[in-house]
């Protein structure tokens, strides 16, 4: 019997349309969308739980924001952030539930490209260990190509989530050949013992080809669902993905 395949809801960017406004001011009680208002959302259609990016120059997320979201009864949070030591020490007095650790720069508008760990194995891997310590779960957040996969294994992380952005982004024969490297990536991963989730681009579209990935357990889906819920509401957005998710072989 296939297991439930998890989804987890980044609502980086109901943040992101509520610093469109009150960025660089103090927003108040009353500065809308409230992005824990829209976890609660999320969580009440039926996500597995509430991912979110807390960047180095707060375009979105805000540290208060994670405080609070850490604060909902029986969330599952999941933390992106940067190998970077005063992250570090945030997550350490946090403990949320999960980490992923993946790349940032302030010149990007989102998240491109995965994590490089071979570059940086020493300190990615420091950084695992020291995440680890204190019983976050730890994931990484990779392109799908084998040398990297290796690497990740080797930091001690138990987790991958693998970089869907170009295979969200091409289209035609270029699709099919990053679907068909993410499939690798997969059968990899699996292979080494690492628990396989994945994400970024990820839409109402293109999901039933992500779902014929083998080994997957949680696919982190935002933009999307953020930008689905103007129309019809958080929570039915949410259910909507839930819905189709549940519909993999």
């Amino acid at each position: 019997m296939t297991r439930p395949l998890l989804l987890g809801v980044n609502i980086d960017h109901a943040a992101t349309l509520r610093q469109a406004r009150y960025r660089g001011v103090h927003a108040g009680p009353h500065a809308e969308p409230d992005p824990v208002a829209f976890a609660r959302e999320a969580l009440a259609a039926g996500a597995d739980g509430i991912t979110v990016h807390l960047r180095e120059d707060r375009r979105h997320i805000q540290e208060e924001d994670v405080l609070a979201l850490a604060r909902l009864p029986g969330v599952r949070l999941n933390l992106e952030m940067a190998c970077m030591p005063w992250m570090t020490d945030f997550a350490r007095r946090l403990r949320p539930a999960a980490i992923c650790l993946v790349p940032e720069s302030r010149e990007e508008v989102t998240t491109e490209g995965g994590l490089d760990v071979l570059g940086q194995a020493d300190r990615v891997r420091a950084t695992v260990a020291a995440l680890r310590e204190v019983g976050s779960e730890v994931s990484l957040f990779i392109g799908a190509d084998a040398p990297t996969i290796a690497a990740a294994h080797a930091t001690g992380a138990p987790v991958v989530e693998l970089h869907t952005g170009a295979f969200a982004n091409a289209s035609g024969p270029a699709a099919a050949a990053e679907l068909a490297r993410l499939h690798a990536g997969c059968v990899q991963a699996h292979g080494l013992g690492l628990v396989v989730n994945a994400g970024h681009g990820i839409n109402y579209d293109n999901l039933p080809a992500i779902l014929t990935l083998p080994h997957l357990h949680e696919l982190n889906i935002g933009h999307a669902i953020v930008s689905r819920a103007l129309f019809t509401g958080a929570r039915a957005a949410v259910a909507e993905m839930k819905r189709l998710m549940g519909n993999r072989a």
